[in-house]
């Protein structure tokens, strides 16, 4: 994938209604640890290398505020930049430019994607120190999943602008990749743009028992799982924030590369046991599948 700018997923920006309600649940139940702070904002970090995780900032209404993407390198960020004029549908928000030791430094550009979709994009930014001893703590964000009124718009955006290639389609969702993760990013058919659900590693099926049983031991129960998905292959655990947001547990998701053969949604439709092959997870509660439609949030910003 060596013509793809993009890397990674950094982080995820969350509009939240009560600042302080939302980090105590992000580190204290979640099991994520502050970093940083800036301008009102809260840095969370997984106990990776990346910098940070999360970003909370307070809201009048929950809502999405925006995603971080890897780039390869700053030059990655400068082209990234020049490619604006020649791709519709996309403007940018701020120019590159250097980002503050805060957020952990480097080389930045945000943009704005179909339906007001912010994409900040950075390289160069510091890691810090691995937190090691503890498996029930998330590793790192892996996945974010977006609910879009004009798929095909999005999907346009991620393959064609920013690199990212298609590993499968089923009805529902199409999903993305930018390096051997099955899917970095993947878009759910929905009534405006908004957040599905977003999901972090953990070590191990064992540490994400340990993290699930954490969640219920404060009071939060599993909205779906544990089971093992379709498309992607990784085990999954959903639960649901203070403010609405659907947030997962997951591990053992599918490396992929060139060679994997994308599937379509009839290949789905017919995969036994969908959506979980091992036949344990049965159904979502109701109140998650409103959460995942975005029931409970503001339009993205």
């Amino acid at each position: 994938m060596n013509d793809c700018l993009i890397t990674g997923l950094r982080s995820i920006e969350l509009g939240v209604t009560n600042l302080e309600r939302s980090a105590r649940f992000y580190t204290e139940v979640w099991g994520l640890e502050r970093v940083a702070e800036n301008a009102g904002r809260r840095y969370l970090r997984a106990t990776g290398d990346g910098h940070h995780a999360v970003c909370l900032a307070q809201t009048d209404r929950a809502r999405l505020e925006g995603i971080t993407l890897a780039a390869r390198d700053a030059s990655a960020i400068d082209a990234l930049h020049a490619k604006v004029n020649q791709f519709g549908g996309v403007r940018v928000l701020a120019a590159p430019h250097a980002l503050p030791p805060s957020t952990g430094g480097g080389y930045g550009l945000a943009i704005e994607g179909p339906e007001g979709l912010r994409i900040n994009i950075s390289s160069e930014v510091a890691n810090v120190v691995l937190l090691t001893g503890d498996h029930s703590r998330p590793e790192s964000l892996t996945h974010v999943v977006l609910n879009s009124r004009d798929v095909a718009a999005q999907l346009r955006f991620f393959l064609d602008f920013l690199g990212f290639r298609l590993s499968d389609s089923t009805d529902r969702m199409e999903f993305i990749r930018c390096g051997l993760d099955h899917h970095t990013i993947a878009l759910a058919h929905g009534d405006r743009l908004s957040l599905n659900h977003v999901a972090f590693e953990m070590r191990d099926i064992d540490g994400l028992m340990y993290g699930a049983g954490r969640l219920i031991e404060n009071g939060h129960e599993v909205e779906w799982g544990l089971g093992r998905h379709g498309p992607g292959n990784n085990v999954f655990s959903y639960f649901i924030d203070p403010d609405g947001f659907v947030v997962e547990y997951t591990t053992e998701m599918d490396q992929i590369d060139e060679a994997y053969p994308t599937k379509d949604a009839k290949y789905w439709s017919e995969f036994p046991r969908r959506p979980c092959r091992w036949g344990v997870a049965r159904k979502p509660s109701e109140r998650l599948m409103q959460a995942m439609a975005g029931a409970m949030q503001s339009p993205a910003r």
